[in-house]
């Protein structure tokens, strides 16, 4: 089993920065990818960023260029740094691990909140 634990969230005023992380522990052969999505009250979660076991990164369209994806294969941690934010970015964020045999698991989300 699997377990994911972030944190890293909090209340910012709109242009500050924020840093998450993303600790996984338990039975980890490997892993497909790790990342980081997010939901807002009323709206359905989404990707934010990901990266894979291969080092390749994507990230939603809004955020390109103000948040970083990046991963600790080491201590099996994935980190989201993210700059410039908006009042737009308020929402509860999640952790996913996808492992190499394509199971998935959540972590329990920590809320960001961006003051205008």
């Amino acid at each position: 089993q699997v377990h994911l634990v972030e944190s890293g969230g909090g209340l910012v005023q709109a242009g500050g920065s924020l840093r998450l992380s993303c600790a996984a522990s338990g039975t980890i052969f490997s892993t497909n990818s790790m990342g980081w999505y997010r939901q807002a009250p009323g709206k359905q979660r989404e990707l934010v960023a990901r990266t894979t076991s291969g080092g390749s990164t994507n990230y939603e369209d809004s955020v390109k260029g103000r948040f970083t994806i990046s991963r600790d294969n080491a201590k099996n941690t994935v980190y989201l740094q993210m700059n410039s934010l908006k009042p737009e970015d308020t929402a509860v964020y999640y952790c996913k691990l996808t492992s190499s045999t394509w199971v998935v698991y959540w972590g329990q989300g920590t809320q960001v909140t961006v003051s205008s």
